[in-house]
């Protein structure tokens, strides 16, 4: 990644109060980007947006996309040049409670994003964060390539499927290769899961779940032990969406596709193996139960090909699994500890960049 490609530039990013989005922010700042955030109010208490103070160093709308109008009136106000979209409802299991958000959230507000691009003069790049559960899963052992069949079985995944289509349907409608020169628009979507990290306080997912345990000296219940997938640090992937939008900017249409982001194969792992290796890192009796109640269907073993970003894009993942566990225990003891939690972010993110 260019650091001296994103100074100065106007970057909008949308679901900037939550967990990817609020890391992602404080990275763009350390850049010295114009950082322009659009989303809801943080909606887990605490979030990593509140505690790391995230808002002071850019510009904060709260808004919703699923008003396309307002959307419209922000890119007018603030004249972005590059948009990153990782607006979403981004759980499996609130799917299943309220479909009707996950749909109209994950669908429309990408096409309001989309769309108020199109109407805008100043936008250059989108990247739109999507998700490695867009394909149609079939358990394979190997990793799903970018030009796999979109899929889902659960209201969450197929909503993420549906955005990628509707992300190629604008690529191909307005903001062709053929007609680049006359709208000048480059459109990327990426498609990464499972991204653990400091500062996510979701519900219902794995690395939130054991560390809430563990801070309440209480057992972690878990639903789906053998579950494998493709775990890893949240700025793994951040760097592959800074890096894509780098070439988008520079190359424009040659990169308008959508790209895989995941950890090598040795980090594709089990439920049962993160919980282990958390509990050892963490100490103090910390130790985890199998949970006996039958829940919603989740994929059991799900996991990328970054081929295509690796060798294109020259991209690759930089941190172990092992080393992305010891980093966020250190973080979650941090907050135990109440430490800066904006100094010990920007100091991982620091780190991480001298890799």
């Amino acid at each position: 990644m260019n650091r001296l490609f994103w100074k100065g530039k106007k970057v909008l990013v949308t679901g900037c109060t939550g967990f990817k989005g609020s890391w992602l922010s404080l990275w763009l700042q350390s850049l010295e980007s114009h950082v322009v955030g659009y989303s809801l109010l943080p909606h887990t208490e605490p979030s990593l947006f509140e505690l790391a103070n995230v808002e002071n160093g850019m510009v904060y709308i709260p808004g919703d996309v699923r008003d396309l109008e307002h959307i419209k009136s922000v890119m007018e106000k603030y004249q972005p040049e590059i948009v990153i979209h990782m607006a979403a409802q981004a759980l499996v299991h609130s799917s299943y409670l309220d479909p009707v958000e996950t749909y109209s959230t994950n669908i429309m507000g990408t096409v309001n994003i989309l769309e108020a691009v199109r109407h805008s003069n100043s936008v250059r790049v989108v990247v739109s964060i999507t998700s490695d559960k867009c394909y149609e899963n079939k358990e394979w052992l190997w990793g799903y390539r970018e030009n796999e069949r979109m899929g889902g079985h659960d209201p969450y995944s197929s909503s993420k499927g549906c955005a990628e289509l509707v992300v190629s349907a604008y690529r191909t409608s307005y903001f062709s290769i053929e007609k680049y020169a006359q709208h000048g628009i480059a459109v990327g979507s990426a498609r990464a899961g499972n991204v653990i990290g400091g500062g996510d306080w979701s519900k219902d997912r794995l690395v939130p779940d054991i560390l809430n345990a563990f801070m309440k000296d209480q057992p972690v219940i878990i639903r789906n032990p053998s579950s494998t997938r493709p775990w890893q640090f949240v700025m793994t992937p951040l760097s592959g969406y800074l890096i894509l939008a780098e070439q988008l900017w520079s190359r424009g249409p040659g990169f308008a596709e959508s790209w895989n982001f995941g950890p090598n194969d040795d980090d594709v792992k089990p439920v049962s193996w993160i919980v282990e290796y958390m509990s050892n890192l963490w100490g103090d009796g910390a130790c985890f139960e199998i949970d006996s109640v039958v829940h919603p269907h989740e994929d059991n073993l799900l996991k990328l090909d970054c081929s295509k970003a690796k060798s294109l894009l020259k991209w690759t993942p930089k941190l172990t699994l092992a080393t992305t566990l010891e980093w966020i225990v250190e973080w979650y003891q941090a907050y135990r500890q109440n430490k800066n939690i904006r100094q010990f972010t920007e100091s991982q993110i620091k780190i991480y960049e001298s890799y």
